[in-house]
């Protein structure tokens, strides 16, 4: 499997609708691993839950939008801030050998692992010669 199998897009997708940026939006850092199954992707989104995690697939794009809530109570007034929270934004495209239907995303005290298994090398298959008749 080469190295274009999953690329760092461009430009980032804009956030989902119902996920408004009222807070910074960083990039997550990303781990890439090859199995012989296919690639296995790890990101670092500390405060992410799996109820605050879109992750989506669509045109060989991959994206992930994590929302992360402040740990201040809203009746709380913030005096002093040396630790920043906020949102977490990447995407990837994704080469034509990555089975869609079987992606697979597990995200365990923070992070989020995504399977991108291979698709089926197609089988050789004979293919059977149809002999025309003259007679007809």
């Amino acid at each position: 499997m080469s190295n274009e199998i999953v690329r760092a897009s461009e430009t980032a997708p804009p956030p989902p609708p119902e996920y408004p940026i009222d807070q910074v939006v960083f990039t997550p850092p990303i781990d890439i691993f090859e199995t012989e199954e296919g690639l296995v992707l790890q990101a670092d989104l500390p405060g992410v839950s799996s109820e605050s995690l879109e992750l989506q697939v669509q045109d060989n794009k991959l994206s992930l939008f994590g929302r992360v809530a402040l740990p201040i109570p809203s009746e709380a007034r913030l005096i002093h801030q040396e630790y920043q929270v906020g949102h977490f934004l990447r995407s990837f495209i994704l080469s034509d050998e990555v089975d869609h239907e079987r992606i697979a995303a597990k995200l365990n005290q923070g992070v989020l692992e995504v399977i991108l298994p291979r698709l089926p090398k197609a089988e050789p298959r004979r293919i059977q010669i149809q002999v025309e008749s003259k007679d007809g």
